[in-house]
């Protein structure tokens, strides 16, 4: 190669930094399944950071209900509500209403984030184990179900205890982040990162969503046999 020829080669552009990612101060954050546990500690978590949050149930007077205990300006509302007026959707309701809940809101939740945080589990004598939906995951049946909607994966691995824990300021542990679309992904990854002691990490595509899932029936063992409410943290990231 001449030294005209190297000049006329473009200079490859530097590697984005996966750290850096949106500012999403701004959007409107929905909770399906709201006055649940998980929902309601990550609706509790999330205004308390600033964000503006809706807490969706069936009825919108139990929303409601749920957003006045818990105060930041959180607004309750029935699901379709709830869907129609944010601009990321989080779904935290039980899996054995899961699917029925999406397809009930398929027009709500078109041209939606979606971020799927339920886990497949079942229990019995020997305690939690993961179960296997026909589409392979949660996250994948929520997007076989929602095709006009945008469908990521995360904050599996939380503890309801902690999230709704006034006392204690921050929440040390990492958030799984699963989804097809890089920007979507960062957005989730960023909303995450608005909960002191959180980050959002990549995982994989939605594909990988199962085995995710299914960490939490293992995390359950871990929370029985040591009295305590494990989270993840990934090392060297």
């Amino acid at each position: 190669m001449t030294s005209t020829d190297s000049a006329q080669t473009p200079a490859k552009a530097p590697a984005k930094d996966p750290w850096d990612l949106p500012d999403v101060s701004g959007l409107v954050v929905g909770v399906l399944g709201g006055t649940g546990p998980q929902g309601k500690g990550l609706a509790y978590r999330l205004a308390r950071a600033g964000q503006k949050v809706i807490i969706g149930s069936r009825a919108a007077e139990r929303a409601q209900a749920a957003a006045d205990e818990l105060g930041y300006g959180v607004e309750g509302a029935d699901n379709a509500e709830t869907a129609r007026r944010s601009d990321i959707v989080i779904v935290a309701v039980p899996w054995d209403g899961h699917g029925k809940t999406l397809e009930s809101l398929r027009e709500e939740l078109a041209g939606k984030l979606v971020v799927d945080c339920v886990n497949p589990l079942g229990f019995d004598k020997q305690g939690a184990y993961a179960l296997k939906p026909e589409e392979g995951s949660a996250a994948e049946q929520a997007a076989a179900l929602l095709p006009d909607s945008r469908v990521a994966a995360a904050f599996h691995h939380l503890s309801a205890v902690l999230l709704q824990d006034p006392e204690i300021e921050e929440i040390d542990t990492d958030v799984m982040v699963l989804g097809e679309a890089r920007a979507d992904v960062e957005i989730v990854q960023a909303l995450a990162g608005r909960i002191p002691g959180m980050r959002g990490i990549f995982a994989g595509r939605l594909r990988n969503a199962h085995q995710v899932e299914s960490l939490v029936a293992n995390l359950i063992s871990v929370n029985r046999r040591y009295k305590a409410h494990a989270g993840l943290r990934v090392t060297d990231v």
